[in-house]
């Protein structure tokens, strides 16, 4: 049974709550498999798999079509949409793109920083709101932690209590110091999610590709749980062998998850 904002809400405190990002069906449907309870589909999408230098390059339409993806995969998990950057400069544009997104699939969006106004807007027109604040890669200059001064501090623990007090369900804290994520997680009725922000938050997000050990670098503040980078040369080189000494297609063995044959 899908979760909706209330049941996260519920779990602040007695269940920590894993998500994952995805951007593809089968992802999708691999994580739902393992019932995790929310899938964000990230415009870090534009970094990880779409070959872009920064978030800023990725359109609504293509957070539409990785939704629409993602939710084919996992049509009973939560997902959430990001909103993509520039497209909730105001709260009328804001309802419009997030119309999008909940239209392409998703149950949720998220926007990067204390866009009050906007979050105000989307509740009040039934559309579910994450926040985010700390670092923000839509616009910051670069990924260095932030909040390690006591007045950046104190900026941030404002926003979150500025986000929740907006009406979002769940906000994302990225990377900032453990203690002051942990400050404003004892603080706010709703959960936070950590990326980068320690242990003592609510719950923790994972960027998939990260996880996998796709790609040439990770965040620090990431954990590879395999190497499929490493995988996908060892079965392009095998491949490649086999079709230059002419063994494939002649040594295929049909191996599949599913009972399809």
């Amino acid at each position: 049974m899908k979760i909706n904002p209330q049941d996260f809400i519920a779990m602040k405190g007695s269940k920590p709550i894993p998500m994952l990002t995805a951007y593809t069906c089968p992802i999708a449907r691999s994580i739902e498999k393992a019932e995790v309870p929310v899938i964000l589909v990230g415009d870090t999408v534009g970094m990880v798999e779409m070959g872009f230098d920064s978030t800023r390059d990725v359109t609504i339409e293509h957070m539409e079509y990785h939704i629409g993806a993602v939710r084919r995969g996992a049509k009973k998990t939560h997902i959430i949409g990001d909103l993509p950057y520039g497209t909730d400069v105001d709260p009328g544009t804001a309802f419009t793109n997030a119309q999008r997104l909940i239209q392409a699939g998703a149950d949720s969006v998220k926007l990067e920083g204390p866009n009050i106004q906007v979050i105000q807007y989307l509740v009040k027109h039934n559309i579910p709101v994450v926040g985010h604040t700390g670092l923000l890669p839509q616009t910051a200059m670069n990924f260095k932690q932030v909040g390690q001064s006591s007045e950046d501090a104190k900026r941030i623990i404002k926003e979150a209590q500025a986000i929740e007090n907006a009406g979002a369900f769940m906000v994302v804290l990225e990377h900032i110091p453990y203690s002051l994520a942990g400050e404003i997680t004892e603080y706010l009725s709703i959960p936070t999610i950590g990326i980068g922000a320690g242990p003592d938050c609510d719950g923790q997000v994972l960027v998939i590709n990260d996880a996998l050990g796709l790609g040439d670098y990770w965040p620090p503040f990431s954990k590879q749980y395999a190497y499929v980078s490493k995988t996908v040369l060892k079965v392009a080189n095998e491949f490649s062998e086999e079709v230059e000494s002419m063994k494939f297609p002649s040594n295929i063995i049909q191996l599949t998850g599913t009972n399809r044959s």
